[in-house]
């Protein structure tokens, strides 16, 4: 199973020196299938390392199981788009695996409960819009004031910004939570209840950049996102599919264009 996977890359110099073509190793997030007698129970995104390991943990984290004695075996298997790990659980565990099946349509959470399959969770997304063009010196400039716009982050080191910002540089708007998920829902929130146009100008966050964080931004009608902190594989895969501007690493002496289909990054 690989962990990590190399792309393309360009390598924005914030400080006079030239850019550079380089290769960039990301880590890997794949969709996880978890079954259990047969039954669909999650998708979960995961790094597919120690999956084994990760079933029995899942399973006991879940309530399903008190011991690695109560999983009668773990069958991983490779499918198109991801993994489907089969747990064998003991038929008098499996009454909450049932009750979930029958409520599973009414949970919600990261974006991910509720889906049964892997064709479910990466069925195509529609291409972005022509984004408007940002200016490197834009990127910098929205960096050094996030702080500014970080009130609970300063004060406990333990939250996540989501901001969205004009052509410019200048931020408009800006929320934090404890989850990069519902920071971005709260900013994409308040952009609705607003009437801007997330395709005005860029979305900036200050966390990871994993695949969730793409498809939210692109079904929101966002056309460029730039994150602080590194990507995932899929992250990248569903931002080139979809024709989203991606840019990570974002720090103040350079960045990293992954995905740039419209020569927009300037």
């Amino acid at each position: 199973m690989q962990n990590e996977l190399r792309f393309p890359a360009r390598r924005i110099d914030l400080n006079g020196q030239s850019d550079a073509a380089i290769e960039r190793d990301v880590p890997v997030e794949a969709p996880i299938a978890i079954e259990y007698n047969g039954i669909g129970y999650a998708v979960m995104m995961a790094t597919p390392a120690d999956l084994e390991a990760y079933a029995i943990g899942f399973t006991i984290c879940e309530g399903l199981a008190t011991a690695s004695g109560d999983i009668g075996g773990v069958q991983i298997n490779a499918v198109a788009g991801g993994w489907v790990v089969r747990v064998r659980l003991s038929p008098d565990r499996m009454d909450r695996v049932i009750d979930r099946a029958r409520t599973r349509a009414s949970e919600s959470s990261c974006g991910l409960c509720g889906i049964e399959t892997i064709e479910e969770l990466l069925h195509p997304l529609e291409p972005t819009s022509r984004p408007v063009p940002i200016n490197r010196v834009a990127i910098a400039k929205a960096l050094s004031a996030l702080p500014d716009h970080q009130p609970l982050g300063c004060a406990t080191g333990a939250v996540h910004a989501a901001a969205f910002c004009d052509p410019d540089g200048t931020i408009r708007f800006a929320k934090e939570d404890v989850g990069r998920h519902n920071a971005l829902d709260k900013l994409i929130g308040a952009l609705a209840m607003n009437a801007v146009d997330p395709a005005a100008g860029f979305i900036l966050l200050s966390a990871r950049c994993s695949y969730e964080l793409v498809e939210k931004t692109v079904r929101a009608g966002g056309t460029t996102l730039v994150t602080i902190s590194a990507p995932t594989s899929l992250a990248v895969e569903r931002a080139v599919a979809a024709q989203l501007t991606l840019v990570a690493l974002a720090r103040s002496d350079s960045l990293l264009v992954l995905s740039d289909p419209f020569g927009s990054i300037l």
